[in-house]
């Protein structure tokens, strides 16, 4: 009897264990949950923290904040991916509607128009329309990487490494002796140029080179009672801003930037021009300065010594001069 009512407890045991597995193979899955953004749950639950490049990690950036209302969905850059979600082959799945990797076949302008569907309002993008990037098939996944919280092109140190992959020649002339302080990481190219297009040339962020100088070189903006021609015009008539291996970002060194302009042949102190421009020995009336003949003589071979070693020894002040004391061109740009 007792070996009986052992057995009857045994099968009992069975038989509920046998019901609770029936029952919770009938019971309804409960639905993924969403891990970083709106309505992934249907990415996530093959897409994990492993699946290369990093696609969680989109949670460590701005696109991944859902307090913002403004937080795009994986679908809303990728589109509904039907065939993508549900494929149940053996082989890789066909790639989402929209993609952005570097082997992308989505055409640049359908990957472009996702991203300005949220970002077209910001006022530094108001100009991407037709200009140089967008008219050369720049896509914005070229330079921006959505997936990461160290985007490299918008941190100031590695912001010129993304420039460099295509402007090749700059790359060169940063890595000069002489220029702004981008290797450095106190500058960036986006510090003058905007990338997503702008009115002045060059994607300058002002509407002209000197105005985009200006604006850290205030000192050089003027006005001068003696403006230098070629610098109210442009600034890179002179200076190269990526970088030379003369002094201050100069094109030559002086006297050879300057001679490309002014005709040594006829500066006070060469032998062909003493008789040429200007008579120190005489006041503003033409009358004659006693003991001033020899002070004229002893500036003019001066001026011959120092010419060779550079302009920029008398004339210093080369981008304006206040100098008042006259007309003559023998002293503007001095001190």
């Amino acid at each position: 009897m007792k070996k009986m009512r052992s057995l009857l407890a045994v099968l009992a045991c069975i038989g509920s264990i046998c019901a609770g597995a029936a029952y919770a193979a009938d019971a309804p899955k409960e639905a993924p949950k969403d891990i970083v953004l709106k309505g992934d749950a249907k990415c996530t639950s093959c897409h994990d923290e492993a699946d290369a490049p990093g696609v969680l990690h989109i949670g460590k950036t701005k696109h991944g904040t859902r307090a913002d209302g403004r937080t795009p969905t994986c679908s809303d850059c990728h589109g509904d991916s039907e065939k993508h979600v549900n494929y149940k082959g053996s082989d890789k799945p066909p790639k989402p509607d929209r993609t952005f990797d570097k082997k992308s076949a989505t055409p640049v302008a359908e990957r472009n128009a996702a991203c300005l569907s949220c970002h077209q309002t910001d006022p530094k993008r108001h100009l991407w329309a037709g200009s140089t990037h967008e008219r050369r098939d720049v896509a914005c996944s070229s330079c921006h990487d959505t997936h990461t919280a160290n985007d490299k092109v918008r941190d100031k140190r590695t912001q010129a490494e993304v420039c460099f992959a295509c402007h090749k020649e700059q790359r060169t002339q940063v890595n000069r002796p002489s220029h702004h302080p981008i290797p450095e990481g106190k500058m960036s190219c986006s510090d003058c140029h905007n990338p997503h297009g702008t009115t002045g040339p060059k994607l300058l962020v002002k509407d002209s080179t000197n105005a985009t100088c200006f604006t850290c070189h205030a000192e050089k903006r003027g006005p001068f009672v003696h403006n230098h021609a070629p610098v109210t015009e442009d600034c890179a008539n002179c200076h190269n801003p990526h970088g030379t291996v003369a002094d201050a970002m100069l094109k030559a060194r002086p006297p050879f930037l300057c001679q490309q302009c002014h005709d040594p042949a006829n500066h006070l102190g060469t032998i062909p021009g003493v008789a040429g421009n200007t008579d120190l020995s005489r006041n503003v009336n033409g009358t004659v300065i006693p003991g001033q003949a020899a002070v004229q003589n002893n500036a003019l071979n001066s001026v011959g010594v120092t010419q060779g070693r550079g302009c920029l020894n008398c004339h210093t002040e080369i981008h304006g001069s206040n100098n008042p004391a006259n007309a003559s061109k023998a002293v503007r740009f001095w001190r």
